[in-house]
């Protein structure tokens, strides 16, 4: 309810109890009411401090102060009405900067939706520390801001594979992150993993098929992966050279082997039957001598190679090359001389025989030789060396390295060395075999008088020019089977020997072999 118009003589002084609203007239009915839902209003309303309510603005026209009590000052009204609003400010003020810090009025406010805008976005509020004067008061400074880090959202989780948030849509959770499921891809094939297992390899994920290809050894003659023995481990044979991984059953399934490189046919490729048991890879028959005639060169190449080396042979030692089946004949009938376990290639023969050699090449025909001509050929001993037998269908290099691995042997019995043990003369051999292969392979490789005589005289042995680099593997293979052969008489005959030449010189250590037998240490 409203109180009654004042008299007169009081008309500049306002007793009202209730705030005065200002702006259209009410009836006092309408009046009545409408005060009843100011004060449950105002009862509601922000209180800043004792008996202090900040203003409250309805609309854009009605506003409703909280009228000042009865005073008994005898100011001037217009005085006391410019101070009491200015004191109320200030007294606020003062209050506030007294509360707890992160205190708030209410939950709705402007000033926490401005906080909290200000935290989502990492923006200061106010402005730089520095104290707070209102109207000559100089109250103390608001706190300063201290900036915080801006931190993702809670809930937000960020790709491992694209480095984004996942908003929405499926996920996976592994390896400590998450992923979109077109993200979570094979290392090897790039491919989505959609399958409930996988390979993981450090921190990178493969297909298990993906990393079973990388992993698991396959076999490089059937080409299949290398099945696991009985207690679970895999299995497999390494040619120690060629590193040629392959299973263990085909070593005893008939799989061909070849007869100078020993690496084992593959299925996806076909070898040359050389009609005695033997086959070839096709590597290795790009360079193979096939008969007498061709391996002539060769041999002539050879010699002058010894005689670079103050090695020369005086007499003209014939030099064929026979089939497998006739040097083994010649092995029976020789009576003297040890020959390397299991096949002989090579046979420096003492004895008057009769030998089949071969006169023309063969030609091919599918996958074996067809159309050889062979020639029986008496010979005849006209000095401690009769002849000097190899194995036709072998590359120029293997069959240069068993040539003059066999001339040594004559020459050392040309040369009156006489009683030899096995290992001392197999040993010495093999050594002039290395050496040969060595100036074929890496010519210049080795230093000192009678190695750069020899080189200097035997350019005359590499007709065919710089030598391509399967000749050079192959090439390396054969010294790495000297170097490496098991056997005592000719593996570590060869050690043996090769240390004496390598210390002592070759010349020093022959002078040395003729007066004691044995390898100077």
């Amino acid at each position: 309810m409203a109180s009654p118009p004042p008299p007169p003589h009081i008309q500049g002084i306002n007793h009202l109890a209730q705030p005065c609203i200002y702006g259209d007239f009410f009836s006092s009915e309408r009046k009545s009411r409408f005060m009843k839902w100011l004060s449950k209003l105002f009862k509601g309303g922000f209180t800043r401090g004792r008996g202090a309510r900040y203003p409250q603005f309805l609309g854009e026209e009605n506003m409703v102060w909280h009228a000042p009590s009865r005073s008994v000052d005898d100011r001037p009204r217009t005085n006391k009405e410019k101070e009491e609003p200015d004191r109320t400010i200030a007294l606020s003020l003062a209050e506030d900067l007294k509360r707890q810090n992160g205190f708030r009025w209410g939950k709705n406010n402007d000033e926490d939706i401005a906080r909290a805008l200000e935290d989502d976005l990492n923006l200061p509020l106010y402005p730089p520390y520095a104290p707070a004067i209102h109207d000559g008061l100089n109250l103390p400074p608001y706190p300063p801001y201290v900036p915080t880090q801006l931190y993702p959202r809670a809930g937000l989780r960020t790709c491992g594979g694209c480095h984004r948030e996942i908003d929405y849509g499926n996920y996976l959770g592994c390896m400590g992150t998450f992923f979109h499921p077109e993200c979570f891809c094979c290392r090897a094939c790039g491919y989505p993993i959609t399958e409930h297992e996988f390979s993981l390899s450090g921190r990178d994920p493969y297909h298990k098929s993906c990393f079973k290809e990388l992993t698991h050894p396959k076999c490089e003659v059937c080409h299949q992966f290398i099945p696991t023995n009985g207690a679970g481990l895999i299995e497999y044979r390494c040619h120690p050279f060629w590193s040629q991984k392959y299973c263990p059953s085909h070593e005893h399934d008939n799989t061909a082997r070849c007869c100078s490189c020993e690496r084992l046919e593959s299925w996806n490729s076909r070898y040359i039957s050389l009609g005695d048991g033997r086959s070839l890879c096709l590597e290795c028959m790009e360079s193979a001598i096939m008969d007498t005639g061709d391996c002539q060169p060769l041999y002539h190449s050879i010699r002058d190679y010894y005689e670079g080396m103050n090695m020369k042979l005086d007499q003209q030692i014939p030099m064929l090359l026979v089939e497998r089946h006739a040097l083994n004949e010649a092995i029976v009938g020789e009576r003297t001389g040890h020959h390397h376990m299991p096949e002989t290639r090579g046979l420096c023969l003492s004895e008057e025989q009769t030998v089949t050699s071969i006169l023309k090449r063969p030609r091919f025909g599918g996958q074996k030789l067809v159309g050889m001509r062979t020639r029986p050929q008496k010979l005849i001993r006209r000095c401690e060396v009769t002849a000097i037998l190899v194995l036709y269908g072998l590359p120029r290099l293997l069959t240069g390295a068993i040539l003059a691995h066999e001339l040594m042997h004559g020459w050392l019995r040309l040369k009156g060395y006489r009683n030899l043990s096995t290992d001392v003369e197999e040993g010495i051999c093999q050594v002039l075999s290395y050496l040969w292969l060595e100036a074929e392979v890496m010519p210049g490789y080795r230093s000192g008088p009678s190695t750069s005589a020899a080189s200097s005289s035997y350019s005359s042995s590499s007709k065919k020019g710089k030598k391509s680099d399967v000749e050079r593997k192959l090439g390396e293979f054969f010294m790495h089977q000297i170097a490496h052969d098991a056997s005592p008489a000719y593996g570590g005959g060869f050690r043996a020997a090769n240390a004496a030449v390598n210390k002592y010189g070759l010349r020093c250590t022959l002078d040395h072999i003729r007066l004691t037998g044995s390898f100077p240490l």
